[in-house]
């Protein structure tokens, strides 16, 4: 199962969604990302890649891309589309192949916090353990739970913080 997470620049909430899935997916989810608007030369932020060595995640090939990538012909054919930010959340977004099950999995920016280092690490921090754990569990979801609405139902259950239907 193919998952799309989105955000505006791509930098933080969407890398940090990738990687984590990729790493908990079980050979079952593939995880990709991309943003709406990322800035020219846009790299992931280093504390994203920071924190998600720390948990022990990889980072290789990580990068920020555009939506567009993934709208191209050609591109892999997306079951689940998950915004996780709200400004990716209120855009209007490309047609996607296939019309994949969407859901809204809003988190604080964690590059927004301003103070110390250590602060700003601990953002990062919180914002990848709140991600990982709805993606324990989406990846969790008895295999009856996949189908498209049946993901899409699950999906946003998660998002208001209801166990879906396990």
């Amino acid at each position: 199962m193919n998952v799309l997470f989105l955000c505006t620049h791509n930098s933080a909430r969407s890398i940090l969604a990738e990687a984590t899935l990729n790493h908990i997916g079980q050979g079952r989810f593939r995880a990709f990302s991309a943003g709406s608007s990322p800035r020219e030369n846009q790299q992931p932020n280093p504390l994203a890649l920071q924190v998600l060595r720390e948990a022990g995640i990889s980072t290789d090939g990580a990068r920020s891309k555009n939506w567009d990538e993934f709208a191209a012909p050609g591109a892999p054919h997306m079951d689940l589309v998950i915004t996780v930010c709200d400004n990716a959340a209120g855009e209007v977004c490309p047609i996607w192949p296939g019309h994949p099950a969407t859901a809204h999995w809003g988190y604080p920016d964690p590059s927004e916090v301003q103070g110390t280092p250590d602060e700003r690490l601990h953002a990062f921090r919180t914002t990848l353990l709140a991600i990982k754990g709805r993606l324990e569990q989406l990846v969790s979801l008895p295999p009856a739970k996949l189908g498209a609405l049946a993901l899409q139902q699950a999906a946003r259950e998660l998002s208001a913080g209801r166990a879906a239907g396990r």
